[in-house]
């Protein structure tokens, strides 16, 4: 069962962009196309286990898929205004390619450029929410929001999908290449998994990049986009040893690299400077890529020159990335240290806090500084950030090396007995672990408690929390004093100044407003429900979120909360049965994530899930309406 599922995983990945493409060319609707690719997907899930893989897996599925386009299309010529005679594509024409063609509609005009990068990764490199918010920092739903806005917003605009022309291209050309080099990225460098290279991504993205060099042979970033990825792919061989472990650049075997892959990035290269424009990033890129290639042995490498072009990348794209790959650069030309100043500058961007490359190019630049106890730390910060396996071995292998001794007090082991102590209930944990697990990630559980420094503690609280209201800054800071305190060592919050904070907005909603919010069905059931409790009985919040399933009183529309009863009217009542769903215990308001391991008591026997939290319950009201749940208990009846 698991093999056939993970068969049907790399099915999927290899094959859906084409899959989609083609059901889109037939429906001319991007968001319906996916939804029959899935349809088909499930097909695959229920029947293969049973009855076997199909001998060309691939083919099933697009079978399956456009059988269901067929029937979708016939069952609209019935139903609708629809001309029966109305033609579709049924045949790939000439010369026409259907990846090439979904990737031009997902960079449609009407789509803002996030949405176009976003919504082509999913639908064409076929990566997930979480991919995608890895390559561009970004949060995961957020990422999921985006996607099906732009699907609801081509299908509004009506947009086709037809093959573009060489005078439709240039519009798009910006956003296309982006997401080729996302995709090429996220092959060249998977984010999570356990290999190290995904080549089926990189030579998708190196395909479609070769189609658009002929479609738009005037667009110089095109061809060097190509050239970038030739001579990037020509290393694959060389950047993995025999059990899958990475192998950096310096220290590949040069051998190994693919001279063909060379001669053809060189060529790409050439053409893009025979146009004579001015070079652009990924012109640039490929001019440091040809850097390395020209070089027969590491030691011939012009890191200067490398240098020289990662200055004039930062001018034209400052990205907080761009300038890490320009301090280890500075740092192979100049020196360790000088690259050490230029990566230092990058740790109070709050874009970068949780990007595992800048603790470990940090952690090289300490390495060749011979600052090993460092460096060791370092490693271990990257290493509590990456998700890619072999990336995680290769840190292992760092860390070895350093061969520092383990500290007797680390920051790690204080704050694990600081949060073990009997006094401190489960909501104060969860509060100080928000803290601390920001404080662990930025400085690393190896840090020797003597080196945790006031002004370490506020360089990581104002990334992380700079920025954040008056509340939340004091809440962390009453953290690390409180940790200050009980490990005495009250001088690192000497540098977290206490904010002033606002007095709560508790204006009432007003009742037009409050009935759209308690009766849309665009909430959830458990939102809605809450709410209407919140409302209609005056309790606070927390005693709500504290109702057990075996203490409702549905009939006397009632239920005792701690020292105090919560009642409700007829609208609650009416919502409680479908909410309950047959539970019989446990909390009444679960959260809505999956349960994972614990030995909570507090979660359902039902389900599994654990009891909805303060924090996301008000998270989730102000999201809808800009309020806190708090104004429901005054709002107008």
């Amino acid at each position: 069962m698991a093999d056939v599922r993970r068969t049907i995983d790399a099915v999927w990945k290899l094959e859906s962009a084409r899959i989609v493409g083609g059901l889109a060319r037939l429906v001319h609707d991007v968001g319906l196309a996916e939804e029959l690719a899935q349809d088909a997907l499930v097909a695959a899930l229920e029947q293969w286990p049973e009855a076997g893989v199909p001998d060309n897996p691939g083919a099933w599925l697009t079978t399956v898929a456009r059988r269901r386009a067929v029937d979708h299309i016939r069952r609209e010529r019935r139903t609708s205004e629809i001309n029966p005679d109305f033609p579709y594509e049924d045949e790939p024409a000439p010369q026409q390619d259907d990846v090439l063609r979904l990737m031009v509609v997902c960079c449609h005009p009407a789509l803002s450029r996030e949405a176009r990068v976003a919504l082509t990764l999913r639908l064409v490199a076929g990566l997930s929410a979480a991919e995608i918010a890895r390559a561009f920092l970004l949060d995961e739903q957020r990422v999921v929001r985006r996607i099906a806005a732009a699907k609801q917003t081509l299908a509004e605009e009506g947009a086709g999908f037809a093959r573009p022309s060489t005078d439709a291209l240039p519009g798009r050309i910006g956003s296309v290449l982006e997401v080729l080099y996302l995709v090429f990225n996220e092959g060249y460098a998977a984010t999570a998994g356990q290999d190290l290279i995904r080549a089926d991504l990189c030579r998708e993205a190196l395909r479609l990049g070769r189609m658009l060099a002929e479609l738009a042979p005037a667009e110089a970033e095109v061809h060097g986009l190509v050239a970038l990825m030739e001579l990037q792919e020509s290393r694959f061989a060389a950047r993995t040893g025999p059990a899958g472990e990475l192998i950096l650049l310096h220290e590949q075997n040069r051998g190994r690299w693919d001279q063909l892959l060379i001669k053809r990035g060189f060529a790409a290269m050439l053409r893009a400077r025979a146009l004579g424009k001015p070079p652009g990033p990924y012109v640039l890129q490929a001019a440091i890529a040809v850097c390395h290639a020209q070089a027969r042995t590491a030691d011939e490498t012009d890191w200067a020159r490398i240098a020289t072009l990662y200055d004039a990348l930062v001018r034209l794209l400052p990205t907080p990335v761009v300038r890490l790959n320009r301090a280890v650069a500075i740092g192979m030309a100049y020196g360790p240290e000088a690259g050490l100043s230029e990566a230092d500058a990058l740790l109070t961007d709050p874009s970068l806090r949780d990007y595992h490359l800048l603790p470990a190019v940090r952690g090289d630049l300490l390495a060749r500084s011979s600052r090993h106890s460092e460096a060791a730390r370092e490693f271990e910060r990257a290493l509590s950030l990456t998700r890619n396996e072999s990336e995680r071995e290769f840190l292992r292998r760092r860390i070895a090396e350093m061969a520092a001794p383990a500290a007797s007090g680390t920051l790690g082991a204080a704050v694990a007995a600081f949060l073990a102590r009997d006094d401190l209930d489960r909501a104060t944990v969860r509060s100080y672990g928000q803290t601390f697990t920001r404080l662990r990630r930025a400085l690393g559980d190896s840090l020797p408690l003597d080196e945790l420094t006031a002004d370490r503690v506020a360089a990581v609280c104002t990334t992380a929390w700079g920025s954040a209201a008056a509340k939340t800054w004091n809440r962390h800071r009453s953290t690390v004093r409180s940790f200050a305190d009980w490990s005495s060592l009250p001088g690192i919050a000497a540098g977290l100044e206490r904010r002033t904070e606002k007095p709560p907005e508790n204006d009432p909603i007003p009742p037009a407003d409050l009935a759209t919010v308690l009766d849309s069905p665009r909430h959830s059931l458990r939102e809605r429900t809450l709410w209407r409790l919140l409302h209609e009985s005056g309790a606070p919040v927390s005693a709500v979120l504290a109702l057990d399933v075996e203490d409702l009183d549905l009939n006397d529309r009632r239920a005792r909360s701690g020292g105090r009863w919560v009642t409700w009217r007829s609208e609650a009542a009416a919502l409680l049965p479908g909410l309950v769903a047959g539970r019989t215990s446990g909390p009444l308001f679960l959260t809505d994530r999956r349960p994972g391991p614990s030995t909570s008591a507090d979660r359902c026997p039902h389900t599994g899930r654990a009891r909805l939290s303060y924090e996301r319950a008000e998270y989730l009201f102000k999201q809808a309406t800009g309020h806190t749940l708090r104004t429901l208990r005054h709002a107008d009846q």
